[in-house]
């Protein structure tokens, strides 16, 4: 599994609104300033499209973005391995 940072990629149209994007095997990073949290969300997407591949492709292609049970699966996984906020807000 590889992290690349590629800029040139979020410049091509359809993938301007994101900031990682998750390929079987690799995640593309529009800069290197990035959190866990993102980190996380696209592992998990690494992890799924190793898992069930094609019900994967299938599922986006027929599912909005904000209804996908993979994206949902990946937003829990943040939940759950985000390190809670210190009281003072940090």
């Amino acid at each position: 599994m590889r992290v690349v940072v590629a800029p040139w990629f979020f410049r091509l149209p359809g993938f301007r609104r994101f900031t990682a994007y998750a390929l079987w095997r690799t995640i593309l990073l529009r800069s290197a300033d990035v959190d866990d949290d993102l980190l996380t969300h696209e592992l998990c997407h690494v992890w799924q499209g190793q898992q069930r591949r094609w019900h994967v492709l299938f599922t986006y292609a027929r599912t909005c973005y904000a209804r996908n049970p993979y994206e949902a699966e990946a937003r829990r996984a943040v939940d759950l391995t985000a390190t809670p906020a210190e009281p003072d807000g940090r």
